[in-house]
């Protein structure tokens, strides 16, 4: 069995797995990229409603690069790092990297130089390990990345620390309706063919737990929201093949033969087909459900000093407390 993270509940499986599969799917994840893109979008919506004027941004898990041109259009003159664990997805990150204004390369170098960072800097990391030091950027972006990792518990509390105090965080991510026609599609299968109850895809954590998450990891004011997304699609294998394409099944190895034998594994996977064309609507087509967590919060400014003395903020002399 594997092992559970204590706070999330979820199986702590190996992230070095993880990388190895996402590294075999960075060549096809372009192909449901319009997920990640869409959420992209509606994420930028939120910002602009924020007040935010960073020095450095993270993007924490950039995987192809999408979103790096999106981040250097909203804050052109600050240096922006994006991070992954994936060495593949950076690979093809790269040249959405290197991009640059062109009314850059107009100027002088040393002007050029004296205007910062020209294009995004790209990290190999693991978000729980980041390679940064304390208060390293004041915004950390991170996109439908943050449930591939199996102990959230452990990556805030990492953001936090890489965060500059009042530094904002905002990021997308899945939640437990996440997939729920196929989760159910395989309980249906295993019990119907006696199999045992297998974790098909990723055990994805609620939003309220993510929000007592933030707090616990010592940042403040989260603001929390979701909302439901439906693709649908006109056949079973289109459904599995976009799901496949989309990445981990952190569980065990990607394309690993079943325990119980190839014969019988092809047999479960049409029946799986099966349990999926029962599942059509009225207009022929084979729903899928992705339930979208939206955050942001602050990393709270510290009131205590190392060795225990309070820190008085200047802006707060003066202040009444309430009665």
């Amino acid at each position: 069995m594997s092992p559970t993270s204590a706070k999330s509940g979820r199986p702590a499986y190996d992230s070095r797995l993880v990388r190895r599969i996402f590294d075999r799917r960075a060549a096809q994840f372009g192909e449901v990229a319009f997920l990640p893109r869409e959420i992209s979008q509606r994420m930028r919506e939120r910002l602009d409603y924020i007040k935010a004027s960073p020095s450095s941004v993270l993007d924490a898990g950039c995987g192809l690069g999408d979103d790096l041109p999106l981040l250097r259009e909203r804050f052109p003159e600050t240096p922006l790092v994006g991070v992954d664990l994936s060495h593949a997805m950076l690979l093809r990150a790269q040249p959405r990297a290197v991009s640059d204004p062109g009314w850059r390369r107009l100027l002088p170098a040393a002007l050029q130089r004296s205007l910062g960072v020209r294009g995004p800097r790209l990290a190999q990391a693991d978000f729980a390990a980041l390679p940064f030091a304390d208060g390293a950027f004041d915004f950390i972006w991170s996109n439908l990345a943050l449930h591939w990792h199996s102990q959230p518990d452990r990556v805030l509390p990492e953001w936090q620390r890489v965060l500059k105090p009042n530094g904002l965080l905002m990021f997308s991510t899945l939640g437990p309706d996440t997939l729920r026609e196929l989760r159910g599609a395989y309980a249906e299968v295993e019990a119907a063919h006696g199999a045992s109850a297998t974790a098909h895809v990723i055990d994805f954590v609620d939003m309220h737990d993510l929000g007592d998450m933030l707090v616990e990891s010592g940042f403040e004011i989260p603001v929390m929201d979701q909302e439901t997304l439906t693709i649908t699609y006109r056949s079973p294998q289109s459904l599995l093949a976009d799901v496949r394409r989309w990445g981990a099944y952190p569980h065990r190895l990607d394309g690993a033969s079943d325990a119980l034998g190839t014969r019988r594994a092809r047999r479960l996977h049409a029946a799986l087909c099966e349990a999926l064309q029962a599942r059509r609507q009225a207009d022929g087509a084979i729903a899928l459900t992705f339930e979208v967590i939206y955050g942001h919060a602050w990393k709270a400014v510290p009131r205590t000093t190392a060795d225990g003395h309070a820190i008085v903020r200047v802006e707060d002399i003066g202040r009444r407390r309430p009665s």
